[in-house]
Parts: C-alpha cells; structure tokens; sequence
C-alpha cells in the first residue's frame, strides 16, 4: 500500500534502465500515481507488436501482487489533450528515465516541485543520447548518476543528487543494470525531502558540459586489420578495440569484415559480428564470442596474438 507520507509523483520511463530503477522505489513502497512509457511497438524481422520492458514489468509485478494497481498510460503525443490527463493527478513531482520523448513546457510545467531526471553520467560530463556507451569507450575509471531537474535544454537543469561507482570490467549491460539501481535507490531516498522543500538543486558547470552522440552501425566497425594490429603490437590498440566491444554491445553491435578469423577460413569476405572480448595481462585482445554471417553465436577463448601458434 503507497505511504500517504510519500510524494505524489508520475514515473516516465520505457526501457529496461527505467523498469530496474522503478523496481527499487516499489521495493521502498514508493508508488507512482502512474507510469507514462511509449506505445507497443513492432519488433524484430516478423514486426511483432511488443510491449516496452517498463510495461512488462508492471503487469508482471501486478500479477505477484494484485492490489498494485498503478495507471499505465502509453500516449503516441504529448499534447495538450495528455498534459490535462496528467493534471489530474495532482501530482507533486515528475521522474523521468529514458522515456524516450522529450518533454516540453506544457508537460514540464505540470507538477507542483517540477521534473526530476535519472542521468546514467556525473552531469555536466556526457550529457545527451549514449552517455554510458562514450563513458566505457572513452576508459574513464569512474562514472556515477546523476539527479537533476529536466528543463528544455538536453540534460541541462540544476543537480538534485549524485552517485560514483567503479566501473572495472563491465560492459554495457552492466553499467546500465547498475546505474538503474543506483538512480532507483538514490531517488528513493532524496525524494520525500526533496518535495519538502530540504534540498537545493546546484546549478551545472555548464562550461564543463560534453556532448554524447548516437552510436550507430557504421561507428560499430572495426577494421581487420586493426585487430591484426591488436595481434601483433597489443597496448593500446587492444585496450582501445577492447572498450568499443564492451560499449557497443548488444546495440548497435561491433563487427568485422573478414575471409578469417581466428584460424577459422570462410573462402569469401563474411560479416563477423565481436561479442565478447578481454585483454591479456600482455595487453593483447582475447576474443571470446563471435557470430559469422549465417551461424549462430560461438565461444572462442582465443588470444588473437596467438591464433598464428
């Protein structure tokens, strides 16, 4: 049952990063009003039309618990038709995380305390489409989320709260599956004091803002004969080859052109899709899963320094 001590708040949100941050609230017994998330979209070659993680989560968790009954509401536009059906709900405070749309000032004026936003970086740094995705290529040691009120400039607003974490080995999955947590635990405990007026939001260094970009396929290759190099020389070419295949997988998905790989001779050039890869303590790369063209996925455990041995 939802705490009458706690905020009334709207929880925008679509993808897995939004439904693992939601799950930590509701395991604080803090309940959203509602959950806005995009449409049903089709999915995959066949175009099947799928519901977005966040929804999934929500009917799953309200089959294990059939008195959570929480609005969900799936608008195509933001338009002023939705942004009354969203006054109705009194709300104090909006959170949004990776919902997907940008919201604009006839939604962002709605709540009483304004809009909080779960940033997967310590903004000002990586602010916009991909900031986990640059922070793992670019090898920083350190990256945290950040808490902040959304304005309608990209990633812009005053800071609410923030959090580091190491990132180590992780890949993209990681990261994310661990930033989600953190931003669902770090909102849950700021929000209540947040909406009693306890905390200031600290401007931005603007003059310290980056700027990500969207990572698309053709950023996902990688040359042969660069990984010949990481072969042959290893240091920072293997570290470099390394970051964007723990970066870049499972989207947009890093791969090659090649007729060979790792001993492996297909007689013409195939597509070779790089899942997995670690560097030696030599600084070599070790490839570990691939997928050729037309195969399915396979488990390599090969140093690419010592395929020719």
């Amino acid at each position: 049952m939802e705490n009458a001590s706690q905020p009334t708040f709207i929880f925008f949100g679509t993808p897995g990063f939004a439904a693992d941050a939601l799950e930590k609230l509701l395991n604080r017994g803090i309940i959203p009003a509602a959950i806005v998330c995009n449409p049903d979209r089709p999915v995959g070659r066949k175009k099947v039309i799928t519901p977005p993680a966040i929804k999934l989560f929500v009917l799953e968790h309200q089959l294990q618990d059939p008195t959570l009954t929480i609005p969900l509401l799936q608008p195509e536009v933001l338009d002023d038709a939705f942004a009354e059906q969203l006054k109705a709900f009194n709300a104090d405070v909006f959170v949004v995380a990776a919902y997907g749309k940008l919201l604009k000032k006839n939604i962002l004026d709605i709540p009483k305390h304004g809009t909080i936003g779960i940033h997967p970086s310590l903004l000002p740094i990586y602010r916009g489409a991909s900031p986990l995705q640059t922070t793992l290529i670019d090898g920083v040691d350190i990256t945290g989320v950040s808490l902040f009120m959304i304005d309608e400039k990209m990633d812009h607003g005053p800071i609410v709260a923030q959090e580091t974490v190491q990132i180590g080995t992780m890949n993209y999955i990681q990261l994310e599956k661990k930033l989600s947590e953190i931003g669902g635990e770090l909102l849950a405990a700021v929000l209540p004091d947040f909406v009693a007026g306890k905390i200031t939001p600290k401007e931005q260094d603007h003059e310290k803002a980056t700027l990500t970009k969207k990572y698309t396929v053709e950023d996902a290759f990688i040359d042969i004969h660069d990984i010949e190099r990481a072969r042959t020389e290893g240091g920072d070419i293997a570290l470099k080859i390394e970051r964007k295949i723990r970066a870049l997988n499972p989207e947009p998905g890093t791969w090659t052109i090649a007729s060979s790989f790792c001993n492996m001779h297909f007689g013409q050039e195939k597509r070779v899709k790089i899942l997995e890869a670690d560097v030696s303590m030599e600084n070599t790369l070790i490839i570990k899963r691939i997928q050729i063209e037309g195969k399915k996925p396979m488990h390599l455990h090969l140093s690419i320094k010592k395929v020719d041995n």
